[in-house]
C-alpha cells in the first residue's frame, strides 16, 4: 500500500489516523500485535526497528530473546476492528546477533526464502496457490479443564440437536451432515458470510465464492481467488482475522478447529497449487494425464513422498488427527487421482484450460502456520521436479476409484497418512533435508518445531484422561 514512511504519514493525516498497529506471527502462526500512536511514527521505526521478546513467541530461548520488528509498509491496511482509526501492518522479524538482520526462523522471512529458491532453480518463477477456507461458526462456546471436571459444549441454532428447543425455535433445522451448499432459512449464517466476504474484497483479498459445508450444525467455506505463496500466506492470517472478529461483532464464534464435533464433518484447508515460468503455465499438457504436463506428475510425486513429513507443519495440532480419518471425505491414502475426495492429491475435473491446471493437496488443515505450510509444500514439490520423482512409479496411483470401497489387499499396497501428531513429527524427523535446500529452512527451526509440538501439543494431550475413557474403563 505504501512505499515510504512519508506516504504513510501523510495518509494518517489526510484520514485522521490516530494509531498505528503492528501485526507479527509467532512460531505457531497466530498473530499477536503492538500499537504506537501515529504520530510516533518515523524513519528510525524504519532503520531500528521496534523490540520484543523472541521467546514469548516461541523462537528464542529465554536468556538471548530480543528481537525486533520492521513493518512491511506494502502490507499496510484500515483495522476495521478498532474503535479508534488505526493503520495496521504485518512486522518483518529481526534478530540482534552482532547486527540488525533478518531472522532465519521468521515465518514470514521461510516464505520470501522459498521464493527465491524456486527461482534460483530456474524451474518456475511463480508459486500460484489457492487455498479454501473450511470453518464452523458456532453461536456459543464454552469449555473447562480441571483435574476434576473436563467438559465442552458448543451449541448452533441450526443444528439438528436442537429440534425439540422450546425457545426462540422456528424450525429449519440441518441435519447431520446435511449442510452442503443448503439455502436459506436453513443457511441462517449467510448473511454474515456475505459481509465477511464483502469486507476482506476491501482488504484486498479477493473472494472466488462463499457457501455452507457439509457440517450440519454451522460448516462453512470460503474460497479465495489464487494468488503468489507469501501473499497468500499474508492474507490467510487476515481472512482469520476477518472471519473471528466479524463473527465476534455479531454475537457468533468461528472456529478453525479441524474437528469440533465428533460425528460430523471435519474443517480442512484444502490448498490448489500452480507454477508459472515467463507467464507460461507448467503443468498443463494436453496429452498428460488429466491434462498435466511432466513438470506436474514430478511435482505430484515430491508432495506425496514427501507428504508424512509435510503434515507436522500442514496440520501441527493433535485434533488435525481426528479429521483425517476414513468415511468424513478427508484423504488418509497417499496417491493421486481425477476428482476423486478420497486421495491425498485431487486433480479438479473441471479445470482444464492451460491457464487454470492445477491440482490440490487436501490433507492440510487451517490450524497451521502458513508461511511454514506453504512453504514447505512448495519445497516437497520442487524436490520432486528436480529428483524426477515419478508417482507411477512410487506407486501413488492413479487411484480414480474410491479408496475406501477397495478390497483389502489393494487398500494394503496404497500407504496412509500418519495417524497422529506423533507421527508426523517422527517422519519429519526422518525426512527434512528437502526443506533445507536453499537455506530456506533451517535445521534450529526444525529442531524447534518438532520439540515445540511434541512438549506441548502431543505430550500434554497424551496424558490428560479423556471422559470416554470413564465411560469405557471405570467399572472394569
Amino acid at each position: 500500500m505504501f512505499n515510504s514512511v512519508q506516504e504513510v504519514k501523510s495518509y494518517c493525516q489526510e484520514n485522521h489516523i490516530k494509531i498505528i498497529d503492528f501485526k507479527i506471527s509467532d512460531l505457531a502462526g497466530r498473530w499477536h500485535h503492538l500499537s504506537i500512536p501515529a504520530d510516533r511514527f518515523s524513519e528510525k521505526v524504519m532503520t531500528d526497528g521496534i523490540g520484543f521478546d523472541g521467546s514469548s513467541y516461541g523462537f528464542m530461548t529465554i536468556e538471548k530473546s530480543d528481537m525486533v520488528f520492521i513493518p512491511d509498509l506494502s502490507t499496510a491496511f484500515v483495522d476495521p476492528f478498532c474503535e479508534v482509526p488505526t493503520l495496521s501492518m504485518i512486522g518483518n522479524i529481526y534478530s540482534l546477533e552482532k547486527k540488525i538482520h533478518r531472522y532465519q526462523g521468521d515465518p514470514r522471512f521461510i516464505a520470501e526464502k522459498a521464493e527465491k529458491y524456486m527461482k534460483e532453480t530456474n524451474i518456475a518463477d511463480q508459486n500460484i496457490i489457492g487455498p479454501e477456507f473450511e470453518f464452523y461458526i458456532f453461536d456459543s462456546v464454552s469449555y473447562e479443564n480441571k483435574p476434576n471436571h473436563m467438559e465442552a459444549t458448543v451449541d448452533s441454532m441450526q443444528a439438528g440437536w436442537n429440534t425439540n428447543d422450546m425457545i426462540n425455535n422456528q424450525g429449519y433445522k440441518v441435519g447431520h451432515k446435511g449442510g452442503y451448499h443448503v439455502a436459506l432459512p436453513h443457511d441462517i449464517t449467510h448473511n454474515l458470510r456475505t459481509d465477511m466476504c464483502l469486507l476482506l474484497e476491501e482488504l484486498g483479498v479477493p473472494v472466488k465464492y462463499h457457501h455452507h459445508e457439509v457440517g450440519g450444525p454451522g460448516q462453512v467455506e470460503i474460497e479465495v481467488e489464487f494468488g503468489t505463496m507469501k501473499n497468500m500466506a499474508d492474507k490467510t492470517l487476515l481472512l482469520k482475522y476477518v472471519v473471528k472478529n466479524l463473527a465476534i461483532e455479531r454475537g457468533k464464534s468461528a472456529t478453525f478447529m479441524p474437528k469440533p464435533i465428533f460425528g460430523e464433518a471435519g474443517s480442512g484447508m484444502h490448498v490448489h497449487m500452480q507454477l508459472f515460468k515467463d507467464g507460461k503455465p507448467l503443468f498443463y499438457d494436453e496429452n498428460g494425464y488429466s491434462g498435466l504436463s511432466q513438470t506436474a506428475l514430478y511435482f505430484i510425486g515430491g508432495l506425496l513422498k514427501h507428504s508424512p513429513a509435510l503434515l507436522a507443519f500442514t496440520n501441527p495440532s493433535t485434533n488435525s488427527y481426528k479429521r483425517l480419518v476414513p468415511g468424513y471425505e478427508a484423504p488418509v491414502s497417499i496417491c493421486y487421482a481425477t476428482s476423486n475426495r478420497s486421495s491425498v492429491i485431487r486433480i479438479p475435473g473441471y479445470a482444464n484450460r492451460p491457464e487454470n491446471k492445477r491440482f490440490e493437496f487436501r490433507p492440510s488443515d487451517a490450524t497451521c502456520n502458513p508461511y511454514l505450510a506453504y512453504s514447505a509444500m512448495l519445497m516437497a514439490g520442487l524436490d520432486g521436479i528436480i529428483n524426477k520423482i515419478d508417482p507411477v512409479a512410487e506407486g501413488f496411483g492413479p487411484y480414480d476409484v474410491n479408496i475406501y470401497e477397495l478390497d483389502e489387499e489393494e487398500k494394503k499396497k496404497i500407504k496412509g497418512l500418519p495417524k497422529n501428531l506423533e507421527e508426523a513429527l517422527e517422519a519429519l524427523k526422518d525426512d527434512y533435508d528437502f526443506l533445507l535446500q536453499g537455506g530456506v529452512f533451517t535445521k534450529e527451526l526444525i529442531d524447534t518445531w518438532i520439540k515445540t509440538k511434541f512438549e506441548k501439543d502431543h505430550k500434554k494431550i497424551s496424558i490428560i484422561p479423556h471422559p470416554e475413557e470413564f465411560a469405557m474403563y471405570y467399572d472394569l
